[in-house]
């Protein structure tokens, strides 16, 4: 089951204090970038973030689940109507993933 387009435009809007957020379709479901930076996938309607020690350590609480078969656990966002705590942990998660070295491909 796909995510709706409706679903992705509120979390995007609930996202608007972190930063440009913009979501592009992938495989059927939804990646979302903020300030250019990957961090976050929507899929079946639910909002998934990456996982980093920093939003790890600043949100203990929060389920980790894959958001899809074969995938890493992420950072599961339940409530979407909590718009501090995904801004939060949004910002948290950028600076994060901007203070890492660029992985290099093989």
């Amino acid at each position: 089951m796909a995510s709706h387009p409706d679903f992705v435009e509120y979390v995007a809007e609930q996202l608007r204090q972190a930063g440009n957020i913009r979501s592009r379709k992938m495989f059927g479901e939804y990646g979302l970038y903020c300030d250019g930076i990957f961090f976050a996938v929507i899929c079946e309607d639910q909002f998934f973030i990456k996982r980093t020690p920093e939003g790890e350590n600043a949100f203990p609480h929060l389920p980790k689940a894959p958001p899809y078969e074969g995938a890493k656990d992420h950072i599961l966002l339940e409530d979407v109507d909590d718009r501090d705590t995904m801004t939060a942990l949004t910002r948290i998660t950028c600076l994060a993933l901007c203070s890492r070295p660029a992985k290099r491909r093989k």
